[in-house]
């Protein structure tokens, strides 16, 4: 009966799917090499052992840990700054979710701390003592390094993207939108959680939705988010949101808003009026740079995706907020390829307004997108459409660096780079 309800689910999804990919704008597969990658399970799978880790941060001096088990275990952290000793333990809550007629493994969820800054933590989840995990903390002050990678999905080209951003020395990882390209297919979701692991395990994973985490069927399943909100719970309600579809952090000098292109941001929505709260209480003298996060960018020369109401809507909607607050970079994914825009405000060059980086070629399944507008817009910089991952290393106060490396023939390369002054340093734009 399993089985028969699993084929269902994945009958059902499949059919979805179909019909999204015959829309989609970019759907350019990528090489055969790079086909579909779905992990087999593991010799732990359908035990008690932890599976899928992945931690995020919570507040100031908190860790959140999620993993998921196969069999009813407790949703119990143990910890320390030794290996193989765990003189601290948390205790969280257990949940799991139903989608058709798929049913989710056990999902825990555990908040640990308080944590020293730039620390290495070993810990263990559950009552199972075999997988010692580590991560370590971010600073607490400039310098940090951020690794910035869109639309990852499940191919070799994903995988050679996460072991070029394992080796970049990263401190916390932003993904704007779009997961693991399940579409409705669950069981994806878990292949997923199983190949980020060795790196979401031990760098905090911030990341907001895309659209292929909506996941909503008319009729069959009206409830919109369901496995994204189950399985990636963010910080939200520390600041101060009332979903987990948008919300801000601080970590060292840093303050990252990560908005929801998918749920209503028009003036007066739930969305719009936090934003104006939360914008209203950065501090820029003790988070000096401010980054937000979208999926649907608000920019874009490529011919994907172009006058989208996700993207269009919400930058007419918004974009005053950001540029009276000098936000300092915007990232969107969603087009599946790079692109680097000077300042803007309103469509034109404006120095005092936020550099637009469109970063959504992790490594997803529909490929590319190719085609660009020609003669390129005088306020596109850099564009390319390559798989590959950003870095931006904020150096102080007043200076960060932002690179692009291309993923090319599993070959890092830096293809583009720049040197960033925050806004809240120029003097021409300073309004604290």
């Amino acid at each position: 009966m399993a089985i028969r309800g699993q084929l269902l689910t994945m009958a059902i999804g499949f059919a979805f799917t179909a019909a999204f990919l015959r829309s989609a704008v970019c759907f350019n597969p990528p090489p055969q090499h790079d086909a579909l990658d779905v992990l087999p399970p593991t010799n732990y799978l359908g035990s008690i052992s932890p599976q899928q880790v992945h931690i995020s941060l919570v507040g100031k001096d908190k860790m959140r840990i999620m993993w998921i088990t196969q069999h009813a275990s407790p949703a119990t952290v143990e910890y320390d700054t030794s290996a193989g000793t765990y003189g601290y333990s948390a205790t969280g809550s257990t949940y799991s979710y139903e989608y058709l007629m798929y049913k989710s493994g056990e999902i825990h969820d555990v908040v640990i701390g308080p944590l020293e800054p730039n620390t290495v933590y070993y810990y263990r989840c559950g009552s199972n003592s075999s997988r010692e995990f580590s991560f370590k903390t971010p600073p607490v002050q400039l310098p940090i390094t951020f690794a910035v990678a869109g639309d990852l999905g499940q191919t070799r080209w994903t995988k050679s993207t996460l072991q070029h951003i394992s080796r970049s020395g990263y401190d916390v990882m932003l993904l704007p939108g779009d997961l693991s390209y399940a579409d409705f297919n669950q069981p994806l979701w878990d292949s997923f959680g199983r190949l980020v692991e060795p790196l979401s395990s031990q760098r905090p994973w911030m990341v907001t939705q895309g659209n292929h985490e909506i996941e909503k069927i008319p009729v069959i399943h009206a409830h919109p988010f369901t496995s994204y909100n189950a399985r990636w719970h963010m910080p939200f309600e520390e600041s101060g949101s009332n979903y987990n579809l948008y919300y801000s952090f601080e970590v060292a000098g840093v303050h990252v808003i990560m908005l929801g292109s998918y749920t209503s941001f028009e003036a007066g929505s739930d969305q719009y009026k936090w934003l104006e709260a939360d914008l209203a209480k950065v501090s820029r003298e003790r988070t000096p740079w401010l980054l937000v996060l979208v999926h649907a960018p608000w920019y874009n020369s490529n011919t994907a995706h172009q006058g989208d109401y996700e993207g269009e809507g919400m930058r007419k909607a918004m974009e005053k907020l950001l540029f009276d607050a000098r936000v300092d970079i915007v990232f969107a994914g969603h087009v599946h390829a790079y692109e680097r825009f000077t300042r803007i405000y309103e469509g034109q060059a404006n120095a005092c307004g936020p550099v637009h980086i469109t970063i959504g070629d992790g490594g997803n399944r529909e490929g590319l997108c190719r085609r660009y507008l020609d003669p390129q817009p005088q306020i596109s910089v850099f564009r390319e459409a390559s798989f590959g991952r950003g870095q931006f290393q904020v150096v102080n106060a007043t200076h960060a660096l932002w690179s692009w490396h291309r993923n090319d023939d599993d070959e890092t390369v830096r293809a583009d780079m720049v040197w960033l002054s925050s806004l809240a340093s120029d003097p021409a734009c300073n309004r604290m």
